[in-house]
């Protein structure tokens, strides 16, 4: 190792310092703890370089030109500062089966399934096993590549909510996309010389030079061997063979929600998979909601909403991820740790979403889109492109209206910054986070669940969370429409044991400190006409009539106020939701039924969900809650 230069790249006017691996401790630009991982990260892979990120707009553009040269993305000419990637079709998704939490004990990470069935709240691997398959993967990964040292922010640099990363890789779209997704670069190593604790990432995408076998779509990626694996006792991410974005940017979701929930469990606090949003009614007044809703589900709609009601505003904090912590008031204040969107393409339009088009419009990486040979993009859900412009799809292949084919992958993505977004929230970047009414559960119900109800109390709430059903997404690898179970929407995110989550749920109300406790709801925009298989609501815009009656509900003075008792919640009361506009073929009578014989049918299904996925883990309270609803719908 000593005769390999690792050229580790610092700029001072245009200088360029390379050193040796044993050196790198050396950096002035390192502070110890950083250069210590580096280092290690670097003895295991051996690449042929090594690049500290400084996250400066030229460095991003040289990242950019490379990635062209290479053949991984293609500048869009159609749009200012636009590129699009396609992936090696075997690297689309997030791949649940492959994800991994490593800890001593399997009980730490999931809770033992009874009868010998497979947990779906988490995969466990054992330490003995892991080591086996790092050892099988990371020596020499990077050989022939670059390793870039990514140092990075979730959160704004230096909120008492945020946390800090430094991922290692040798993807320089993960480089690009970072760059978006976070704070990244010089400020954050400041951060870190100051003593800031950090969770070392390190991501390769197993394909060390020379090749062995030719690239597909210039992508390089190993499927084979795909692990992500995440250590949350020391706060580490290791994951191989992926270049996708929830795989291999690794401040997502494995950082984010899986390692951040374990941390939040340890200190105190909630890591969530959850939008927030701000909503301000005619008279001036603004409450913030966080709802949590799995992939696919119209997060990033929701989060950009333009409401139908008029005089109704409503502005973005933020699409996925929510980090929540109660303040020294009890108020629970809310940040979004991530600094740009990582969005489904296909079925975003100007109908649909067209504050989410708009920032879309320059600066953006597009993944596995359709492309138009004017330079542009096109996905399922757009108008047709102009005449006589011609389609290519995400393989690269012509494609035609008709075809049997997608022209972009469900899954494809955009990845923009949140800046540009024309709604953003003036408090998205705020230190202190902004205070939380509301939380709202959702998911793809097509019969039984009504559009709005409200938890009888926190405790309830919970045990909704914990109820959560929702068709299968396109963002992972499930095939069909699947009703599967989510809780939280967090089921593939789970940092540590689920019913150690919902403990940590429930504790909040027992807090010692002062406790405002959000209202708690559950929404589903996506019930169908048993009859003929349409959509019983519009959704989108509309859906402001749902929050309109949430935010009358959280500054409720009766508990009945605008609301009806039923078996599972509070319902509004009939003309609570206004219907002004909305058009007469809209049956309301049909949104808010709660069918007796479905909900035994449900309770006979979560009964049979808690008893096997999660055993003596479940909280008694949860189990009481279960018990009470088995009886009034039984009743």
């Amino acid at each position: 190792m000593s005769c390999l230069l690792l050229g580790v790249i610092r700029r001072h006017g245009g200088v360029r310092a390379c050193v040796g691996v044993r050196s790198l401790a050396s950096i002035p630009s390192l502070p110890p703890a950083v250069a210590d991982f580096v280092r290690r990260a670097a003895d295991e892979c051996k690449p042929a370089r090594v690049h500290v990120v400084t996250g400066t707009p030229q460095e991003t553009a040289n990242i950019l030109a490379g990635l062209e040269i290479e053949g991984m993305v293609k500048k869009l000419p159609k749009y200012e500062n636009c590129w699009l990637a396609r992936t090696d079709p075997k690297d689309v998704a997030r791949v649940e089966s492959k994800t991994v939490i490593v800890t001593k004990s399997q009980r730490d990470t999931v809770p033992i399934p009874a009868g010998g069935a497979k947990s779906q709240l988490g995969s466990w691997m054992s330490e003995s096993d892991w080591q086996a398959a790092r050892q099988e993967r990371f020596p020499g990964c990077m050989a022939g590549r670059t390793m870039y040292v990514i140092p990075f922010s979730m959160g704004p640099v230096g909120s008492p909510l945020t946390k800090y990363g430094v991922q290692v890789t040798d993807s320089p779209y993960v480089v690009a996309s970072m760059g978006t997704m976070t704070r990244m670069g010089t400020p954050v190593l400041n951060k870190l010389s100051e003593g800031a604790e950090f969770v070392r990432c390190q991501h390769s995408v197993g394909r060390p030079l020379p090749l062995k076998a030719p690239l597909v779509n210039s992508w390089p990626c190993n499927p084979e061997k795909v692990l992500i694996s995440h250590l949350p006792d020391t706060r580490q991410i290791m994951s191989f063979g992926s270049g996708y974005g929830g795989n291999s940017l690794l401040g997502k979701k494995c950082f984010a929600l899986r390692i951040a929930s374990r941390i939040a469990k340890d200190e105190g606090w909630l890591a969530e998979h959850m939008l927030i949003l701000g909503i301000t009614n005619p008279q001036g007044v603004k409450r913030y909601v966080a709802a949590a809703f799995p992939s696919a589900c119209g997060k990033t709609n929701l989060a950009m909403m333009k409401p139908a009601l008029p005089g109704w505003k409503v502005e973005c904090v933020g699409d996925d991820i929510a980090w929540m912590k109660f303040d020294s008031q009890g108020k629970l204040r809310a940040i979004n740790p991530e600094n740009g969107f990582f969005g489904v393409a296909p079925g975003t339009s100007d109908k649909t979403n067209p504050y989410a088009m708009a920032t879309i419009a320059k600066n953006t990486v597009f993944t596995n889109v359709g492309e138009t040979s004017d330079g542009g993009v096109w996905w399922e859900g757009l108008e047709p492109p102009a005449a006589g412009v011609t389609l290519t799809d995400w393989h690269g292949k012509t494609w035609q209206k008709g075809s049997s084919t997608q022209c972009a992958h469900p899954n494809s993505r955009f990845c923009a910054p949140a800046a540009q977004c024309p709604i953003i929230d003036p408090q998205w970047e705020s230190a202190e986070g902004v205070p939380i009414d509301a939380i709202i559960f959702g998911g793809r119900r097509p019969e039984g669940v009504p559009l709005v109800y409200e938890s009888f109390n926190w405790q309830h709430g919970v045990f909704i969370g914990a109820s959560m059903r929702s068709e299968a997404t396109a963002a992972a690898e499930h095939q069909g429409k699947v009703i599967m179970h989510d809780p939280f929407a967090m089921r593939p995110f789970f940092g540590y044991n689920f019913g150690d989550y919902l403990a940590h749920w429930l504790s909040m109300q027992t807090r010692k400190a002062p406790t405002h406790l959000p209202k708690i709801f559950h929404v589903n925009w996506f019930r169908k006409n048993p009859a003929t298989g349409a959509f019983l609501w519009p959704g989108f815009g509309e859906n402001a009539r749902a929050l309109e009656w949430i935010f009358k509900r959280c500054g409720r003075e009766r508990e009945e106020e605008a609301a009806k008792r039923s078996i599972i919640g509070w319902l509004p009361e009939d003309g609570a939701i206004d219907t002004k506009g909305l058009g007469s073929d809209v049956d309301m009578g049909a949104l808010f039924d709660v069918p007796r014989s479905f909900w035994q049918k449900e309770t006979k299904e979560l009964r049979a969900y808690f008893t096997q996925q999660v055993g003596a883990d479940l909280p008694a309270q949860v189990e009481a809650e279960l018990k009470a609803l088995e009886e009034r719908v039984h009743k």
